[in-house]
């Protein structure tokens, strides 16, 4: 289980200073092995190329080679967005509905709509 916590949005803790006392705002994930170890690989790739954009800057690399990288990052991003989004919909969006929790269809909407800009 995931130690994940999330800013609820709801609470004044989280929206004066985004601590998260006591059990405010700490919501958990149960992801298979096999997903968490897959987005971790993509997230560990993306740091190296952020690190490697870094290298780039200091290095004085020509613009439009950086522009690219900064793009492949933001592509390989994107991609860990969905496969996220995916397994949110199948698992925790679908658990939540069947529990009569139906306000969570306006969290994923506003989770989608933050994701689209």
């Amino acid at each position: 289980m995931s130690d994940e916590r999330i800013d609820c949005g709801t609470c004044s803790s989280c929206e004066e200073n985004g601590s998260y006392e006591d059990d405010c705002c700490s919501r958990t994930t149960n992801r298979s092995h096999k997903m968490k170890a897959s987005l971790v690989a993509r997230l560990n790739r993306i740091e190296g190329q952020v690190r490697g954009i870094k290298g780039m800057i200091e290095k004085d690399t020509y613009c439009d080679d950086v522009l690219n990288q900064i793009a492949a990052v933001q592509s390989a991003m994107k991609s860990v967005g969905r496969l996220l989004l995916e397994n949110h919909m199948k698992s925790c969006i679908v658990s939540r509905v069947q529990a009569g929790e139906t306000e969570v269809i306006d969290e994923l909407l506003y989770t989608i709509e933050k994701l689209l800009k």
